[in-house]
């Protein structure tokens, strides 16, 4: 697939319904349709002659919360990325709410956006890094705002009021003036998890949040995003701490060599699983 934003298809893309079910979900109960729905579809990526995604198939309901599990190399950040288009694909699509990031369909064929039609429809997407991936020369508000008010989303007013409602949040309100170099690890992952959501995205990803943490700061990291998956969004979680994915998780999916080895509720993945590579896994990080 050519990463050029010349607008030449670029992928053959599966058939969609023109209306996605949780569409007409809502036209039937006249109630307002949650987002979030993503439609992860025969998805492939390659690189070079390293196949890394082997058409991986998922749907993810609004306001789900998903672990994608799996060992290094299994092509979980990968996927991730992919959603919100960091990652380009090979085949296959991927859409949220019927809608796709990175491409528009024309009849069979799907064409790379420019950029700049990439980065508006991206700000439905919210990404938490391993890393923090904070400005270092802005406090912790002012990273919060940035986006914000870049995108002509709020007033600097309206943004910095946000921004401390999202720090008291996430615990964070006396920090606000503080640079990251100033904050601990699991302070500067906190806000980075309420700039993310200074967005208000439909769909929360994280790539192993707390792979970057001393051992004593993962817990704080944990609670938040604990917060958020009773707040109604969808969140993708990629991560290795299996606890946390037992007690958070509404959906478990096991990744390996990139294909989904094994899927379904965290009692069932985690405590009963069907593979016996999935039990494998599992006796390594437990």
């Amino acid at each position: 697939m050519s990463t050029q934003t010349t607008r030449e298809p670029t992928i053959d893309a599966p058939s969609h319904p023109e209306q996605s079910p949780r569409s007409e979900q809502s036209a039937d109960s006249g109630q307002a349709p949650r987002s979030g729905l993503v439609e992860i579809t025969n998805v492939h990526k390659s690189y070079g002659a390293d196949e890394v995604l082997h058409g991986i198939t998922l749907r993810i309901e609004p306001g789900q919360v998903i672990t994608l599990l799996g060992p290094s190399g299994s092509g979980k950040s990968t996927l991730l990325r992919a959603i919100n288009h960091l990652e380009t694909i090979d085949s296959g699509s991927i859409t949220i709410d019927g809608e796709y990031i990175g491409y528009e369909r024309r009849g069979d064929q799907l064409y790379e956006l420019r950029e700049k039609e990439v980065l508006e429809r991206r700000t439905r997407v919210g990404m938490v890094f391993q890393n923090f991936n904070l400005f270092p020369h802005l406090t912790a508000l002012e990273n919060i705002i940035e986006a914000p008010i870049a995108l002509k989303r709020a007033t600097k007013a309206e943004a910095v009021a946000k921004a401390r409602v999202l720090l008291k949040r996430v615990g964070l309100s006396e920090r606000e003036e503080h640079y990251p170099r100033q904050l601990s690890g699991g302070q500067q992952q906190r806000v980075a998890i309420a700039r993310a959501l200074a967005l208000e995205p439909d769909v929360l990803l994280f790539d192993e949040p707390t792979s970057a943490l001393d051992p004593e700061l993962v817990g704080e990291v944990l609670s938040v995003i604990k917060d958020l998956a009773n707040g109604g969004t969808t969140l993708i979680i990629v991560t290795h701490e299996i606890g946390f994915a037992s007690e958070i998780a509404d959906y478990v999916v096991f990744l390996d060599a990139g294909r989904v080895v094994e899927e379904g509720p965290p009692a069932k993945v985690l405590r009963s699983p069907e593979q016996a590579r999935t039990q494998e896994f599992l006796d390594w990080v437990i």
